[in-house]
């Protein structure tokens, strides 16, 4: 696979087909947890190891996988890997597996990640399985880590509160904390999330738009100066 193929994936995962953003899947857990910026973290690392895993299996086994069966056969191996996933969390981030609750488990239903299997890993080999695999739960991630930490900021006016439940004891140093603010409640409820999540797509589509009219004017110009030396 050339190098323009595989820039191609990674910029396809992390912005012009990111699946919370453009595809918008995967959205319950991610408006439900995205309260603070840890949170978004933890879930988000979750989703991204259970999306590499799954996404080079199913590559490995689409060729030993009848058509009529895949899709069970796809759940499964998904659900074994949140399985593991979980247990992992549960032993070594405790408090934090209590905090993310049933969200965890509820990875195996990510329309993200059965969507990633079944739409590219089942006719892709290996190596474009796990970049799309990385590339997808890293784009998801970051778009976690962004909309919890505005909700956080904004309703708590705090950022990164309760970081030593992912990074231990030292990381306690980590949290910022704006003092004698007052914080607005809505945005760590529910409506905060759809608010945020709304801000982060015009952001997005902001960005694209200027990026297409500048390319577009620097297409223009090339041709302009084209056909005046022509």
């Amino acid at each position: 696979m050339s190098d323009n193929s595989t820039r191609t994936l990674i910029m396809d995962g992390l912005w012009h087909n990111n699946q919370a953003l453009v595809a918008l899947l995967g959205l319950c857990p991610l408006l439900a947890v995205s309260n603070t910026a840890i949170n978004g973290l933890g879930l988000g690392l979750a989703t991204t190891a259970v999306l590499v895993a799954s996404n080079s299996t199913v590559s490995l086994i689409r060729n030993f996988v009848r058509p009529e069966v895949r899709l069970p056969v796809f759940v499964m191996v998904i659900a074994s890997f949140v399985t593991a996933i979980e247990l992992g969390m549960n032993a070594y981030f405790h408090e934090l597996h209590k905090i993310l609750g049933i969200f965890i488990p509820l990875i195996v239903t990510n329309c993200t990640i059965i969507g990633r299997a079944e739409a590219f890993a089942s006719k892709n080999n290996l190596w474009r399985s796990l970049v799309d695999g990385l590339s997808v739960g890293i784009g998801f991630t970051l778009v976690l880590i962004v909309l919890g930490g505005f909700r956080e900021l904004v309703g708590q006016g705090t950022l990164f509160d309760q970081a030593h439940l992912m990074f231990g004891e030292a990381a306690k140093g980590m949290t910022l904390r704006i003092e004698d603010f007052p914080g607005m409640l809505i945005a760590i409820l529910p409506p905060g999330a759809f608010i945020g999540l709304g801000l982060l797509i015009m952001v997005k589509n902001l960005i694209d738009k200027r990026l297409a009219e500048r390319q577009a004017a620097s297409s223009g110009y090339v041709e302009e100066a084209t056909g005046a030396t022509g």
